[in-house]
């Protein structure tokens, strides 16, 4: 690295690069809480094609996350940050004309891989800015700037929906998207010094260079995390309507975000003194006690809550994931990597749900959509049991054959 990594956390750069990431998030949510309903009124869609409108902004990410991976360190971090948000900024001002759902789905495509571009290069910057002894409460104050956008975003969004029109939305993200641009033109980033060795291996075009293997299962888990919580984000607005609570909805994200906002920094200190299991069991745990609570809700109380449980649910998952694939990256250069192999599992479970569920919402109500949803955190902890109990089993092994060996040398 061409600069140490500081020892205090609060730093200016941390600072600066998670202000960044907030904005870039920010839009991202704002724009894809109400992009279903937008296809829906406004170019007539059916629930399916708004789904896929809100999908296909996804597949644009996952390239994006797929080959910027490993660009981040060959042509550098700041030339990735700095283009992909110039690139960001211009698929944003595309909105303003969108006459046909062709058009829509290709500025989708787009803007998502703009954003996916600069959120990956922001994900990977970040960790220089964050000591080494508080990598779980460092990614979880930068993720909290993730999470805090998971919640001010819609609420912004669905707002603007209901006292303005689409054009006064898209004004408002190119604005932001303006600023941010200017930021990352500005923020100095440095870049990692490659060895010939690492240069070389990277610039391979096999699958160690687009994927980090060890983080392989937590980005399966990410995917299934994403694909329950797309749910939420893409029918919300449009299932609110059908229970009569759209007024009290523009509070759900703001709950969202408040608790999340209230337990991010206990989470990351939790991570970093008991490990990972002490976190990823309760946010399973939370996420399906939200969308089972979601699926009954009758009242705004109710929706309120089943809000604030998604939050402690999916929102300490979400930075969570990222400090385990930290702590599992094997070297700084494959970092970047790691990050974008975990976020490619997070954004395919929200490209694909919206479509996904948006189908079986053909043949469901709204309550059974969520009930399923519901289930499918069951399964992640189910999953995460087995695997951890089988990771247990083999380091015990390995001990074991180690103690094995040092006592046959003493004899």
């Amino acid at each position: 690295m061409t600069e140490q990594t500081p020892t205090k956390l609060l730093n200016k750069g941390f600072i600066s690069i998670t202000v960044i990431n907030f904005i870039v998030y920010l839009v991202y949510y704002l724009l894809m809480v109400i992009i279903a309903v937008i296809a829906q009124d406004s170019l007539h869609a059916t629930l399916g094609q708004a789904g896929l409108a809100s999908g296909i902004y996804i597949i644009g990410t996952l390239l994006a996350r797929l080959f910027m991976g490993k660009l981040l360190e060959l042509i550098g971090r700041k030339q990735v940050l700095r283009y992909g948000a110039l690139f960001y900024l211009l698929t944003t001002v595309a909105y303003m004309y969108m006459p046909s759902m062709g058009i829509l789905y290709l500025v989708r495509f787009l803007n998502g891989f703009g954003y996916g571009t600069v959120s990956t290069a922001t994900n990977a910057i970040v960790t220089a800015y964050i000591p080494k002894n508080k990598k779980g409460e460092g990614i979880n104050y930068y993720g909290l700037s993730t999470s805090l956008a998971a919640g001010i975003g819609p609420f912004i969004g669905m707002l603007l929906l209901n006292v303005s029109n689409f054009h006064v939305i898209i004004n408002f993200s190119i604005i932001l998207i303006l600023l941010t641009t200017i930021a990352c033109f500005i923020f100095p980033v440095k870049n990692i010094e490659l060895t010939p060795e690492h240069r070389e291996a990277l610039s391979k075009w096999n699958f160690d260079s687009f994927v980090e293997k060890k983080v392989l299962f937590i980005t399966f888990i990410a995917f299934l995390m994403g694909l329950a919580y797309s749910s939420v984000l893409s029918f919300l607005s449009s299932y609110v309507k059908v229970i009569d609570l759209v007024d009290v909805s523009t509070f759900f994200f703001i709950v969202y975000a408040v608790v999340i906002t209230l337990t991010r920094p206990s989470t990351g200190r939790i991570f970093d003194v008991k490990g990972e299991r002490y976190v990823m069991y309760p946010s399973y745990i939370f996420l399906t006690l939200g969308l089972f609570l979601l699926s009954m809700t009758t009242s705004g109380w109710m929706l309120l809550v089943s809000g604030g449980l998604i939050g402690l649910g999916y929102g300490t998952f979400m930075s969570n994931g990222q400090a385990v694939c930290l702590q599992e990256s094997p070297s700084p250069h494959r970092i970047g990597i790691a990050l974008s192999t975990y976020f490619i599992g997070l954004d395919l479970g929200l490209g694909v749900g919206p479509y996904v569920l948006g189908e079986l919402r053909n043949f469901m109500s709204f309550q059974q959509m969520y009930f399923l949803a519901g289930c499918i955190p069951i399964v992640c902890t189910i999953l995460y049991m087995v695997f951890h109990k089988a990771k247990n089993d083999a380091k015990d092994l390995s001990l074991e054959t180690i103690e094995e060996i040092e006592h046959g040398s003493e004899l």
